[in-house]
């Protein structure tokens, strides 16, 4: 078995419930933060995935409630076409690999993030940001809760 765990189906295999936690680092003044939370992909009105992220965000030693929402909807191929709560597209995600990059222009910073998928419960995402307003990575681990 390889470094990665291909998956033919994303929505399929993201179904369910996900432990998360995520550090996230300011690698210009060096914070550090880290979010524990769930992440929920339940079934979304006209198909595909509803991505509900809820937990604590813990910055500068303030823990704060933080969520979000995301939209999974279905792609060629067993592909997934993510998009932000309110629609506007996100990136592209296809795991048949067990790993994929994607890229996110955001006004003038750059997000790239590396997906990887290690087992059937167990994934990864890596976010670096760069540009004039941030100089971020963000790394995320998922571990099936359900």
């Amino acid at each position: 078995m390889g470094e990665f765990w291909p998956v033919p189906d994303a929505l399929a295999h993201l179904r369910g419930s996900w432990r998360v936690t995520r550090s996230v680092r300011d690698l210009g003044s060096g914070d550090l933060g880290r979010f524990e939370g769930i992440t929920l992909f339940g079934p979304l009105e006209g198909g595909g995935l509803l991505h509900q992220e809820s937990g604590t965000f813990t910055w500068r030693g303030v823990p704060r409630p933080a969520e979000r929402t995301l939209r999974f909807l279905p792609g060629p191929g067993g592909t997934v076409d993510v998009r932000f709560a309110d629609g506007r597209p996100f990136h592209h995600l296809d795991l048949s690999a067990g790993r994929y990059v994607a890229d996110h222009p955001c006004s003038a910073d750059l997000y790239r993030g590396e997906f990887t998928v290690r087992d059937e419960d167990h994934w990864q995402t890596v976010w670096r940001v760069r540009g004039p307003a941030k100089d971020l990575e963000l790394d995320t681990g998922y571990v099936r809760a359900d």
